[in-house]
């Protein structure tokens, strides 16, 4: 397809410019997709102010992406022209000790759209055969829209976190984070059939409290109040699960405060490296015998879990997205979020086209 397309491309730190290029051209392994919607993730903007992996710049960011297969290669057979499809990051080796065990998430040699191949922040992709291949390539359900097929990706890895720490019914979940995230944690906790569920946050409480916790928390109180709630909650055992769905460490000490004996505190979602260390109280956990784990992205199957999760019901895509912007703005979706404004912002690369 010849022309030009418009692209928000990462200079450099908070520097973001929006330039005229080229549409690129489909590769004969691969396709070409003219994105319809993509969403900011958090990610996006740590890495506005921090910086890409491996110091790229130059690069058009964005990997929660839904979009319209324009051109199809000869040499690639399982996508037509016309399909509609939804898209995710990370891009696996297939050949590593992880990969050949299907943990494709913790890839020895992982790569991502939007930071090691273009991303969604422009009006077309093309994504060559190693994507299509190691990648997360989906079709859309029927009737769903490309902003909801766009958030799959945000709802994949905290289906992901759940099941592996599998949440269940009859569980009380600490959920310290009241982004787009921890509302997902809530609502996802609440399909699984937790039985109480208690939401910490700061920024967005109002827009939290719509997922109907149990209790909502104002995690600006001392630290010693909030684990003294959760612990009044929970007639001083502690939670099943404490979940840490926020970019910081200074709450994991206190998720270990909160979680009962035996029970789990999961680190979700990157901090900043400047910011990285913590100290947890390793008798704490020894006595205990509590178990603290990460969870970072998804399986193979997450992205399809996910649009399957959404087109049964069980996540409501309608309730996270309350704002869109044209790539122009991209810097001002990122605000949004950052001061709260917020939940999920969506880009849409046409706004302006109108």
């Amino acid at each position: 397809m010849k022309g030009t397309m418009k692209a928000a491309v990462f200079k450099g730190v908070e520097q973001i410019e929006v330039e005229e290029r080229p549409i690129p051209e489909c590769p004969e392994d691969g396709i070409l997709i003219r994105v319809y919607a993509c969403g900011i993730c958090g990610s996006d903007v740590r890495n506005y102010h921090n910086g890409l992996k491996d110091g790229i710049t130059g690069q058009i960011m964005g990997h929660e992406i839904a979009g319209e297969i324009v051109e199809a290669g000869m040499r690639q057979e399982y996508f037509k022209k016309g399909e509609r499809v939804a898209l995710a990051p990370d891009v696996s080796c297939g050949h590593c000790w992880y990969c050949k065990r299907g943990m494709v998430n913790l890839c020895e040699h992982h790569r991502m759209l939007g930071t090691h191949f273009p991303g969604g922040y422009a009006q077309y992709l093309a994504l060559p055969a190693e994507v299509l291949r190691h990648g997360f390539v989906e079709p859309i359900p029927k009737g769903m829209s490309y902003e909801h097929a766009a958030f799959a990706e945000t709802c994949s890895a905290v289906i992901a976190c759940q099941k592996r720490n599998r949440v269940s019914m009859g569980d009380t979940v600490v959920i310290i984070g009241d982004g787009p995230v921890g509302c997902l944690h809530c609502e996802v906790a609440r399909a699984r059939g937790a039985k109480k569920i208690i939401l910490i946050g700061r920024d967005k409480l109002e827009m939290a409290r719509s997922f109907h916790p149990d209790v909502l928390l104002d995690g600006t109180q001392p630290a010693e109040k909030l684990v003294g709630t959760v612990r009044n909650e929970t007639d001083g055992i502690g939670a099943d699960i404490v979940i840490c769905a926020v970019p910081t460490a200074a709450v994991q000490q206190e998720a270990l405060e909160m979680v009962r004996k035996q029970g789990t505190v999961v680190i979700y979602g990157g901090v900043p490296k400047n910011r990285q260390d913590t100290v947890l109280d390793s008798n704490r956990i020894h006595y205990g015998e509590i178990t603290v784990t990460g969870a970072f992205s998804y399986p193979a199957s997450g992205l399809s879990d996910a649009l399957s999760a959404l087109e049964a019901g069980s996540i409501h895509a309608e309730r996270y997205i309350n704002a869109r912007v044209s790539l122009m703005e991209v810097e001002k979706g990122m605000e949004m979020i950052e001061k709260g404004r917020a939940l999920k912002v969506m880009i849409d690369p046409w706004m302006d086209e109108s």
